[in-house]
């Protein structure tokens, strides 16, 4: 299904979706409350048994383009996108974002300033998400618990991008290609632009509305594959692993050592947990202003910690220190697109 004018839009919002109808619907409504239209949007549904075509008919007053195809991938799903995308900049959101209705104008004016042939944006909690979805998106973006690396004002690492809220020129795409199917394509995609001599720049004023996910359970799965893929990432690119980056696993291996010592030893040991944990809880607090929020963001960056950090330890050991698993010449060879 397509609805194209003639004139070429500066952007091209480029969102796979599988068996995500609601989340479309209220995407594409954010879409279409902006105050400057200058893009279009390509949905490209990968396979869904529950299509969201019906949603995208819905919509009136955007340059849309639906496209179905069989499930391959979110990877290769974008990829499908950006062939038939017609902007200048390749803007990606996941589908369960919902966008603020300044944000092409704001970026906009950003690119016109700062021109730059990558970027990104942070993400935050709209004030009609679900408790447990605001503890998570604090878990996902405090500097306590992320070390800021996703777009926070202080930073223990050089910004990377992330396909929540992504974009970069076309002449990008025609020199580095498209995204590779794995997990944490798009640290890899960013770090492939960076390697290629493109610029990469924060743009902060353009932010999303992030739902995150709606339950604890399949939080932790997410944060556990995260975990796993940023060793992948180092068989790939051997400089890219930095200290934030190991920090939770660190951090898991200390506090298995504290409840050790604290049954062993003396409770004290339980001290810094609970230091620890109060100030994840004060800085919830003042982040949200609710106590119920900051509350649930306590369990929640526990999950985020612990669950990257062992998914982390888990990769390490099997891919680093064994050997087993994808080998690195494997890693190479994707490396290089073969």
């Amino acid at each position: 299904m397509e609805n194209r004018p003639a004139e070429k839009p500066r952007f091209s919002v480029i969102v796979p979706v599988y068996n995500r109808i609601d989340e479309v619907r209220d995407l594409l409504g954010s879409l279409s409350a902006q105050t400057l239209k200058n893009f279009e949007v390509v949905i490209v549904e990968d396979g869904s048994t529950a299509p969201c075509e019906e949603a995208v008919r819905e919509v009136r007053d955007v340059d849309v383009s639906y496209y179905y195809k069989e499930n391959e991938g979110r990877s290769i799903a974008r990829n499908y996108g950006l062939e038939r995308a017609r902007g200048d900049y390749f803007i990606f959101f996941d589908s369960d974002c919902v966008i603020p209705p300044d944000y092409f104008a704001t970026l906009t004016q950003e690119l016109d300033a700062h021109p730059t042939d990558c970027f990104g944006g942070p993400d935050s909690a709209h004030e009609s998400f679900s408790s447990t979805q605001k503890a998570i998106n604090f878990a996902m973006t405090s500097f306590l618990t992320t070390g800021g690396i996703r777009g926070g004002k202080v930073s223990l690492e050089k910004f990377v991008p992330r396909t929540f809220n992504m974009g970069f020129a076309r002449k990008v795409y025609e020199k580095v290609g498209g995204f590779r199917e794995m997990f944490s394509e798009d640290i890899d995609m960013s770090t492939r632009i960076r390697e290629a001599g493109f610029s990469i720049a924060l743009v902060r004023p353009a932010y999303v509305y992030h739902k995150r996910r709606i339950d604890l359970k399949k939080f932790l799965r997410q944060v556990y594959v995260f975990g796993m893929s940023r060793i992948t990432l180092k068989l790939l690119y051997p400089g890219s692993l930095k200290a934030v980056h190991a920090l939770p696993a660190i951090a898991v291996l200390i506090g298995l050592a504290l409840v050790v010592l604290a049954i062993t030893v003396s409770p004290w040991f339980l001290l810094p947990l609970a230091i620890y944990l109060a100030a994840i809880f004060i800085a919830a607090l003042i982040s949200t202003r609710s106590i119920v929020i900051a509350a649930k963001a306590v369990p929640a960056s526990v999950i985020q910690i612990c669950g990257y950090g062992c998914g982390f330890i888990k990769a390490y050991v099997i891919k680093i220190l064994l050997g087993k698993g994808r080998d690195v010449e494997e890693e190479i060879m994707m490396r290089k697109g073969k």
